[in-house]
């Protein structure tokens, strides 16, 4: 069943049939509403905004153009097409069918990854609020205010697996996600980089960058799950996933495109004259990819992980494109891993399902170069000698087995001293995140018009010019 009709829930699962299960997430919608409003875009709830509206699964549904105003944007529940006889495809469980209801034994686990992969949508609509005021084109408004309500309609995904499976402490948790803020000393959101403050548009260009990659890749693996409704949610969720990935791909591109328009056109290398300029110097966007690289990079858990190997083995979650891999029950075999020990880098063998999450995080990385690849042909394009890097995966983390030591970008073991003399040149500092700001005092919100510190975009959205008005304002 595809909808575009009347109902207060638009949706695909024929929520019309359990009046139940309708009544109650009816009951939670005005409590996301109330949220929306207070933790959503800040001072352009009125505005007309040009926005891609799933309404339905279909080809011609779930890309549906037109202006709407965000509280009544259509927040629906949709999961994918079920695959007729499906068959689970990794673990223990292997070629049994795949669970329609959740097998008592696995429920809290599952439960577990529901709230965290949920928790996740809220806390960046709430990390991005304040953006809109400092937008530096109505083309990048317009993208903010798409991601910001797609991130709502995963966290809709996410309250109807737990209002339709999890029973109580289902209908309890989906209240919390709505409790719960990004940043909060008191109730902050469950994973560390949804509680990093974004200030900037550089910022968020390199959380949609590395940060939703990882939710790509957290979806993907999810997709495999032998939980069928689960698998249908996060495979449907991809589909919008992909464009928060371009508007940071693409905003990280422009912004680098321009630094070095200027630096051809000045001759100009030294970050104080090219600040006075007018742009982002590069090694101070090398330190912006830095930090959420690595905060991103925590997002997948510990390298060795017994979690992970219950989650592999009972077909809970597993591999993002798990058909790539030719062993899908990985019961032999070991990862090697590099782990510190006495004050050096020893190499372990890990067995392969403790080793999961850093199977997921290596094709994680893989994906992310790709983007780092494409920034760094623009620079050379400009004739301009500077290459931006992706860290190792040791710098700068909180959880695992490098949380509790220091490491360089490289990758080198160092002492605290070391880190500490270091750490300035790696990471933003005050200055950085002051300068950065300084270029976004005020917002550009003329259709065509773009702020000077990044370049236009090279087409606009759905066949429409850059100077189209996407954002039309209540005032106007």
């Amino acid at each position: 069943m595809s909808t575009i009709g009347g109902e207060k829930i638009p949706n695909n699962v024929d929520l019309g049939g359990d009046k139940r299960l309708q009544r109650a997430l009816e009951a939670w919608q005005p409590s996301f509403l109330r949220w929306w409003q207070d933790m959503g875009p800040a001072g352009f709830q009125a505005d007309r905004v040009f926005l891609r509206t799933a309404v339905s699964v279909e080809p011609d549904g779930w890309a549906h153009f037109d202006y709407v105003k965000m509280p009544d944007y259509r927040w629906g529940i949709f999961l994918a097409d079920a695959v007729p006889d499906r068959r689970i495809g990794f673990g223990d469980h292997m070629g049994e069918p795949a669970w329609q209801q959740i097998p008592g034994e696995y429920r809290n686990a599952l439960r577990r990854i529901v709230v965290s992969q949920g928790d996740t949508e809220p806390a960046s609509v709430e990390q991005q609020r304040l953006l809109g005021r400092t937008c530096p084109s109505q083309y990048d408004l317009r993208n903010l205010f798409q991601v910001n309500v797609e991130e709502g309609r995963h966290l809709w995904a996410m309250v109807y697996l737990l209002h339709s499976y999890f029973g109580r402490d289902g209908r309890e948790e989906a209240e919390e996600l709505l409790n719960r803020r990004s940043g909060d000393a008191d109730k902050p959101r469950i994973l560390g980089a949804f509680n990093e403050p974004i200030e900037d548009w550089l910022s968020f260009f390199m959380f949609t960058y590395f940060t939703d990659r990882d939710g790509k890749f957290q979806l993907l693996a999810l997709a495999e799950s032998a939980f069928d409704p689960l698998s249908r949610t996060t495979r449907f969720m991809l589909t919008e996933e992909a464009h928060h990935m371009f508007v940071g791909e693409t905003g990280v591109l422009r912004a680098v495109e321009r630094t070095a328009q200027v630096m051809k056109e000045s001759g100009k290398d030294h970050p104080d004259d090219l600040r006075r300029l007018g742009v982002i110097d590069l090694p101070t966007i090398q330190r912006y990819l830095n930090l959420w690289f690595s905060v991103s990079l925590d997002l997948f858990g510990g390298e060795i992980s017994s979690n992970a190997a219950t989650f592999f083995s009972t077909g809970i979650k597993g591999r993002a494109k798990e058909d790539d891999y030719p062993d899908h029950v990985a019961l032999t075999g070991s990862y090697g891993l590099e782990v510190p020990r006495d004050g050096a880098l020893v190499r372990e063998e890990v067995p392969m399902r403790n080793a999961m999450n850093e199977v997921v995080r290596d094709a994680y990385i893989e994906d992310c170069q790709r983007g780092v690849d494409r920034w760094n042909k623009a620079i050379e394009a400009a004739g301009v000698p500077f290459r931006l890097t992706l860290p190792s995966r040791r710098f700068h983390r909180k959880i695992g087995v490098y949380g509790e030591s220091r490491f360089d970008p490289a990758g080198k073991l160092i002492r605290d001293a070391d880190w500490h003399a270091g750490v300035a040149a790696w990471l933003p500092g005050d200055a950085d995140r002051a300068h950065v700001r300084g270029l976004m005092t005020a917002p550009v919100t003329a259709p065509g018009r773009m702020a000077g510190w990044l370049a236009p975009p090279r087409q606009g959205i759905k066949g429409r010019p850059v100077d189209f008005e996407y954002v039309r304002s209540a005032e106007a």
